[in-house]
């Protein structure tokens, strides 16, 4: 994590690339910054629980341009999609966003992307933090498929809260209502075209602006902040907090290429029984009917409120037996407890087990618990029957 001392003197090296917001978040108070896909995010505007309630009870302005885009066009761009996922895309419209999975030839997750249809063969991959813009292309070439997989001039950044309807109604009209969850449309916004979808990393309801030419970036952050600002927004954001309250995952942290969709529950986006021949289908197939060794679970931690999401690690004992680790724990001062997501052997899943686990700061008892710890039915994201 870098922290901002002096606004004249960051340290950024030029190996390391700035979003197109950059400029703006550091006008608006952006204190700490770390790395994410090849570029900095703003991870603290000062006080992340403030920003959690604000998230929570307000909306808040994100820059998100972290999450690169890998564009697929081409006649085949359909077919070469289907090739990298183990999601069933048959149903997925024009117009139409979903949740995935790219996984590689041993079922392992290389990246979690959100994938946006814009057109019959024209896809975007909303990225996790992993390269897989040169594993698509590394994918394409001896495909046979005829693809144009490149990275286009896309910056999203996020609206999100139970404010953010009606501050996205503010700019943009009555019509942005009508979006539904996980689906998209193109708008115009000061004469600049972006795409919005009703997606977004915080499990509350909100929406991502895809601002299609980086060099109107400034302006079009001015112009949602003098907008959104009277309606109740603030700058911020991703929220640690609230993603771990709702069980959203973190590329590197809570899964990786060794890890198989079925340790982390997420079945649903695997169909084994489809024609396609996806990518990795034939370990899934192996692994589904063998079983797994180990499951991700929810923990509750007893002790002290934890001041910061753990960067490492923390192992989990039963006595002196290791049975798993935790990978991503925070204090959740609306639920006033230490949560945590950790993966654990699959013969200590069970909901109610004690353990114990060991942090930099001390032991610590914790109990295994029904994740998401709130909102499991994601009623305030959704508020539509329609989900991705």
């Amino acid at each position: 994590m870098i922290k901002v001392v002096n606004n004249r003197d960051f340290g950024f090296g030029m190996q390391i690339r700035k979003s197109p917001f950059f400029k703006a978040t550091k006008r608006w108070g952006a204190t700490q910054f770390s790395v994410y896909n090849h570029m900095y995010i703003p991870r603290s505007f000062g006080n992340p629980e403030k920003n959690f309630w604000n998230l929570v009870k307000k909306a808040t302005l994100s820059d998100v341009s972290v999450q690169r885009q890998v564009e697929i066009k081409g006649p085949d761009a359909a077919k070469f999609v289907q090739v990298l996922t183990p999601r069933n895309l048959s149903k997925c419209q024009v117009g139409q966003c979903k949740y995935i999975l790219i996984t590689n030839v041993d079922g392992g997750i290389l990246n979690d992307p959100v994938l946006l249809r814009l057109a019959e063969n024209h896809f975007w991959l909303s990225l996790s933090d992993s390269d897989i813009l040169l594993w698509a292309q590394g994918v394409a070439i001896n495909s046979g498929f005829d693809v144009d997989i490149c990275e286009p001039d896309v910056s999203p950044l996020q609206l999100q809260g139970p404010l953010s309807g009606e501050i996205m109604e503010a700019i943009f009209g009555k019509t942005i209502r009508e979006l539904k969850y996980y689906w998209l449309r193109e708008f115009s916004l000061l004469g600049i075209s972006v795409i919005v979808s009703r997606t977004g990393w915080s499990s509350e309801l909100g929406y991502e602006i895809y601002l299609c030419d980086h060099n109107h970036a400034d302006e079009i952050w001015e112009h949602i902040m003098k907008i959104g600002q009277p309606l109740g927004l603030e700058p911020g954001h991703t929220s640690s907090i609230r993603r771990i309250e709702g069980g959203m995952l973190s590329y590197h942290a809570d899964m990786n290429a060794n890890t198989n969709p079925y340790e982390l529950g997420l079945d649903r986006l695997v169909d084994l029984d489809m024609e396609a021949d996806f990518i990795g289908k034939d370990a899934l197939i192996r692994i589904s009917q063998k079983g797994v060794s180990r499951k991700q679970v929810g923990i509750e931690i007893e002790g002290d409120r934890l001041e910061d999401v753990n960067n490492e690690f923390w192992h989990i004992f039963i006595k002196t037996k290791y049975i798993g680790y935790v990978t991503s724990a925070i204090y959740s001062p609306r639920l006033q407890k230490n949560i945590a997501l950790a993966m654990v052997q699959i013969d200590y899943s069970n909901i109610g087990l004690k353990a114990e686990v060991h942090t930099p700061f001390g032991s610590r008892k914790l109990r295994i618990v029904e994740k998401p710890f709130y909102d499991p039915q994601k009623k305030l994201a959704v508020r539509e029957k329609t989900v991705g």
